[in-house]
């Protein structure tokens, strides 16, 4: 692997010296993810496959961390998770089968159970970033520690290759519970969110939740997660219709795996506002995470939208889309004083501009 990883340092050199973009790929599952670049112009770009660097670095189970390389699929690492009983506890959406841990942490995408177990950024201990001089930069570990400074791992999470190729993560794992259940309960959005607000007070162990529109009402689905007898005793609280447990991995897959028929909606916006936040009323509407993640239908002008979503204190990202309104950015815009940050460690890890330019922001 070592010759590998050579290979990508040359590509990126050389790159560098001809001052050719190069546009980062893993599996190429989300391509349709963030700012629109045509990956297939190779007059102009080159493309960094990463998929050739896999495998599994490290794994102890009894110390809850693996670190693997940049190409391995998440697949790959899910399976050796299971073997110990263990799990990716912020569900990380699964796309493709060639989905990789690289892809994963550079898109920063979690799944249903983040509202209970955290997001990716949370679990990302160490990364390995190959800068665009070819050297290889190091950041965090792989344990939790204090650090001095700006943890750029984290910062890494969800940059969309902007700053580089990550070329190996090391991310905290979890056990799997013990139980899990999943009851659907009659619900108009409102109530739903009223319902919501009212658990999120009470030691009850959700793990996930989602709200869709059936007719003219709507279905509140609640899954909890732990011991026997405290998921016994969270559905006697909630109550609810259980639902057959086939059935219920089928709908909460369909949810981390966007599988699920509401994730057509084109375009379909990623709306993110404090979880009492009342119902939008801006188009159909899907809610996650207690009603903190809410995907829109919505053919409103973006500025719109926008601005609506900022006055619930949220912002909103265009997360697929047919075709993009000429000066409209992908993701929500922000501060200035996020925005400078962003570009100086642009500056300072890839000042020639090469990877994966526009992809994040449309500015660089």
């Amino acid at each position: 692997m070592e010759f590998v990883l050579s290979e990508l340092s040359a590509q990126v050199m050389t790159a560098r010296a001809a001052q050719r973009p190069l546009l980062i790929r893993g599996g190429a599952s989300k391509r349709f993810y963030g700012e629109a670049t045509d990956l297939e112009d190779l007059r102009s770009h080159a493309v960094l496959d990463m998929s050739g660097y896999r495998g599994i670095v490290n794994y102890q189970p009894s110390e809850l961390v693996i670190t693997a390389r940049a190409g391995t699929l998440l697949s790959e690492v899910e399976a050796a998770l299971a073997e110990k009983n263990q799990m990716l506890a912020f569900e990380p959406p699964r796309f493709a089968a060639s989905s990789t841990l690289g892809g994963c942490v550079a898109s920063g995408l979690s799944g249903p159970r983040r509202m209970a177990a955290g997001s990716l950024r949370d679990f990302l201990l160490g990364a390995k970033l190959l800068d665009s001089s070819g050297v290889v930069l190091e950041f965090g570990g792989e344990v939790m520690k204090n650090v001095a400074g700006y943890d750029v791992s984290r910062l890494l999470a969800g940059s969309m290759g902007i700053f580089g190729p990550l070329v190996e993560m090391s991310l905290k794992v979890a056990p799997k519970p013990f139980e899990e259940a999943t009851v659907v309960l009659e619900a108009s959005e409102a109530d739903a969110l009223t319902l919501l607000n009212r658990w999120r007070g009470q030691p009850l162990p959700i793990s996930a939740t989602c709200w869709q529109e059936v007719g003219n009402g709507g279905q509140l689905w609640v899954r909890v997660s732990g011991s026997q007898s405290a998921v016994t005793s969270g559905l006697q609280k909630i109550e609810g219709s259980t639902v057959d447990e086939t059935q219920a991995r089928a709908f909460w897959n369909s949810l981390r795996d966007q599988t699920h028929a509401f994730f057509q909606s084109r375009p379909l916006w990623r709306i993110a506002v404090p979880p009492k936040t009342p119902p939008l009323n801006l188009g159909s509407t899907l809610i996650e995470w207690n009603g903190g993640q809410r995907w829109l239908g919505a053919t409103l002008p973006a500025a719109e939208l926008r601005a609506r979503v900022a006055q619930c204190g949220g912002h909103a990202s265009l997360f697929r889309y047919d075709s993009k309104p000429s000066g409209i950015p992908v993701f929500h815009p922000l501060a200035d004083g996020l925005m400078d940050i962003s570009r100086r460690l642009k500056q300072a890890l890839d000042p020639v501009g090469i990877f994966n330019p526009k992809r994040l922001f449309s500015e660089f």
